[in-house]
């Protein structure tokens, strides 16, 4: 636990760092590897987004951060905001762990009729609900130290105050027992709880925020079970009329290509019980690098996403020198059938058309050979590339420098499934099954092709099929990729092709 004095300190030295964006931008966030058009700390450790609320046309990102090193330790909620999902602003740190023990995941939400009674004077209060974990007791052996807790705010979000009788969810004796994700449930006036409990979820209910009563249980016998299951959320989004509630899972480890990733569950929830369409097991991202994504609480039937970065797999030792890891774009979130199952589809927000630079645009390109960054110019930072076909076909898309270092995204036809190649990328020995072809089925009936890449300085977020077919990997190369060529084996045409360089978010 920190001291009072040193607590002030880090926060002095955050305010010192923070307190002028026009410095930072042209001085921290120009070094190797660091991205230009995601989210990532100034410096030191961050991963899992927590506590993504939107109030007063403010979109707040808390997430778990340790300030004194570049890899996981003590877990704070560090704080920043955005109103536009695109430019960032840095807060103070805003959850610092004590007694109860570090501060781990959890979400935050908009007490609009004050069932808590912290509002004071008119003042609405933001409430975060988040996990005490108490080392200690983790080192000793026990199984209940894990426990939830709130804390308040009354000045939108800038400081918050926790609540004198935490915690107000006891551990039962469950190891895992943790990421709290509230929201209010309409029908029945009542708050609800979705926990993540070892290897299932365990809903609960609350009137007030501060008593809770279990309800239900789900998913000891659905979904992937190949590491423990962490960071929930629950939330209905509509399907022509009928409303079809999603239930994210993140799990560690398990994925389909290794390491952490986050799995969905389709249902109905009656404010008691989840009952899922499905029996299949489904990823919102089949690459590596998205984890612990949760949506933002507050934003009516738009429901955007964002995850995580990275993969536990790696990710104390990917090659960056003074922080670690980064946030994805932020995604909206939709639900489409395919061959009569509820599947979610996610594409990137329309905000980062913020960004956009001037496009170029093609039609009618021999896939053959394009040498795209022969027409558009050398690639020099983040980008937008779209294009589509009428027809699949197997095809790639190579980033690469002059070394001979790339990285390879395509579509294979005969497996029907896109594939994210980084065995040539740079650097990769930090981790001994970094470098290797990952692979995503493809999640569509149709026949045309659909691809928009988001390439940034160490990252390709893959969107196909209008979001069914999603992946998501970093790459350290030794020099930046400059070159984008489009090859395919076969006689193919596509339709159109577009190019748009993307404006740091830094500058």
């Amino acid at each position: 636990m920190k001291t009072i004095l040193t607590q002030l300190v880090s926060l002095a030295v955050l305010l010192i760092s923070t307190g002028a964006n026009s410095q930072h931008r042209t001085g921290a966030y120009n070094e190797t590897h660091r991205p230009q058009i995601h989210f990532s700390p100034e410096a030191h450790w961050m991963n899992d987004p927590n506590g993504m609320v939107f109030y007063n046309n403010t979109y707040h990102l808390f997430y778990q951060y340790y300030p004194d090193s570049t890899v996981w330790g003590p877990m704070h909620w560090a704080h920043a905001t955005t109103k536009d999902l695109v430019h960032w602003q840095h807060q103070p740190v805003a959850l610092y762990p004590d007694s109860l023990g570090y501060i781990f995941s959890g979400s935050a939400v908009v007490d609009l009729n004050n069932t808590s009674g912290f509002g004071r004077n008119g003042k609405i209060p933001l409430v975060a609900i988040f996990t005490h974990h108490e080392p200690k007791g983790e080192k000793a052996g026990k199984n209940d130290y894990q426990n939830q807790s709130i804390a308040y705010s009354l000045d939108n979000g800038t400081t918050w105050t926790k609540y004198a009788d935490n915690p107000v969810l006891k551990n039962p004796g469950i190891k895992d027992f943790r990421d709290p994700k509230v929201s209010w449930y309409e029908p029945t006036k009542k708050w609800i709880m979705t926990l993540a409990t070892l290897d299932r979820i365990t809903f609960y209910s609350s009137p007030n925020l501060k008593d809770w009563a279990k309800e239900s249980e789900f998913g000891k016998d659905f979904g992937g079970h190949g590491g423990v299951w962490e960071c929930p959320d629950l939330f209905p989004l509509e399907y022509k009329g009928k409303q079809v509630w999603v239930l994210l899972v993140s799990i560690n480890p398990g994925g389909p290509n290794g390491g952490s990733a986050t799995q969905y569950f389709t249902g109905q929830f009656d404010g008691k019980t989840f009952t899922p369409f499905q029996t299949d097991t489904r990823w919102i991202d089949y690459g590596p690098d998205n984890y612990a994504g949760v949506t933002w609480s507050n934003t009516g039937k738009r429901k955007i996403f964002l995850g995580w970065m990275s993969n536990w797999q790696y990710a104390n030792v990917v090659p960056t020198e003074k922080w670690r890891s980064a946030m994805t774009v932020p995604r909206d979130l939709a639900v489409e059938q395919v061959g009569g199952k509820y599947m979610l589809r996610s594409t990137p927000v329309p905000e980062l058309e913020k960004l956009a630079g001037k496009p170029f645009t093609f039609t009618n390109v021999d896939a053959g050979n394009y040498h795209l960054t022969a027409k558009t110019g050398k690639l020099n930072g983040p980008a937008r590339l779209r294009f589509s076909a009428a027809k699949m076909a197997d095809f790639s898309v190579v980033l690469s420098n002059d070394a001979g270092e790339k990285i390879v995204v395509g579509y294979e036809k005969k497996a029907n499934e896109y594939y994210f190649d980084r065995t040539s990328a740079g650097k990769t020995n930090f981790e001994k099954d970094f470098a290797k072809r990952l692979i995503a089925p493809r999640i569509t009936t149709q026949a045309n092709l659909d691809v928009t890449l988001i390439i940034d300085d160490a990252s390709v977020e893959l969107f196909a099929d209008n979001g069914l077919s999603v992946m998501t990997g970093i790459f350290f190369p030794n020099t930046p990729f400059t070159n984008i060529h489009i090859q395919s084996p076969t006689r193919f045409n596509l339709k159109s092709v577009k190019f748009q360089p993307l404006k740091s978010i830094w500058r």
